[in-house]
């Protein structure tokens, strides 16, 4: 039976602002995203004879079509005709859940890129990406990755200069928080501050990445809970402290990231910060998926 193992790259956000609630419920939203090597792995097998079948290595995920990385399949086979002959999915997961980081979307671009492969499908990029809006506001960027500008719900995407490489030290609190909850408190705000999103751009144009850490912002760290706000800032200052060139959360949390120029710094960061927050990465900027 054919197989395929494919990866499936984590996202950071290196800036995030919300523009506005729009009349269909979502919201309007400027990203500057980004991709990492941090990723989970996924194994595809079609021609299995039997319904699709998904397992994880986390348990406590959905194993049906409430899995992205299985509507991802599903939504292919509806907008193509694809017939699998049966298809196995099997997940291991190492990109943290309840992040920010884009993990459910990134297994679904990934079924989404490795479907198309083993299934011969020859569609382009833009095709997929058309294919994963309708499975998640963030999968036709991680089916693209990159350096990206991302606007309207997420899937309007204008490729950016690529950040210049260097190593981000990504810290996952043993907390989550709750993405319409936190919509929900940035509605009843009035936003103090906004991502210099026109100064990170341009800072990208120039291979600054100085200029980029000094200008990354998400405002969604102005809606947090007073006590997760106060957790989180503790995270971004110890990061600075320990060299990074800015810290910023990512996506709607928990996780919070720091750039660092070069490996060795950022892995002498992480195994600080490890007593801070055990569940720590160092992992390198990656570009463009497709």
């Amino acid at each position: 039976m054919p197989t395929l193992e494919v990866l499936a790259y984590a996202k950071l956000n290196l800036s995030l602002d919300v523009l506005g609630r729009r009349p269909d419920g979502y919201h309007d939203m400027r990203m500057v995203m980004q991709t990492v090597a941090l990723c989970d792995a996924i194994r595809l097998e079609t021609g299995t004879g039997r319904p699709l079948s998904m397992r994880s290595s986390l348990g406590f995920l959905p194993a049906d079509g409430r899995n992205l990385a299985a509507a991802a399949a599903l939504a292919l086979a509806e907008e193509t005709g694809a017939d699998y002959g049966g298809l196995a999915i099997a997940l291991d997961k190492h990109i943290p859940v309840c992040a920010g980081m884009a993990g459910g979307s990134a297994d679904a671009a990934a079924v989404l890129r490795g479907l198309n492969a083993l299934s011969g499908l020859g569609l382009t990029p833009e095709r997929l990406e058309e294919i994963g809006a309708k499975v998640g506001s963030d999968v036709p960027y991680c089916v693209r990755g990159g350096t990206v500008l991302a606007e309207g719900r997420g899937e309007v995407l204008t490729d950016l200069p690529p950040l210049p490489a260097c190593w981000a030290v990504i810290c996952k609190p043993p907390f989550p928080v709750s993405t319409p909850e936190l919509f929900r408190a940035l509605d009843a705000l009035r936003i103090r501050r906004r991502p210099d999103t026109a100064g990170l751009i341009a800072a990208l144009d120039a291979g600054d990445l100085a200029g980029v850490a000094r200008r990354m912002y998400n405002v969604f760290e102005d809606a947090l809970p007073p006590r997760r706000a106060g957790e989180i800032q503790r995270l971004k200052n110890e990061l600075v402290q320990q060299g990074a060139l800015g810290a910023c959360m990512t996506g709607t949390g928990s996780a919070v990231f720091g750039l660092f120029g070069s490996e060795a710094p950022a892995r002498q960061a992480k195994a600080a910060l490890e007593e801070l927050c055990p569940t720590c990465f160092a992992v390198k900027t990656a570009g463009k998926l497709v």
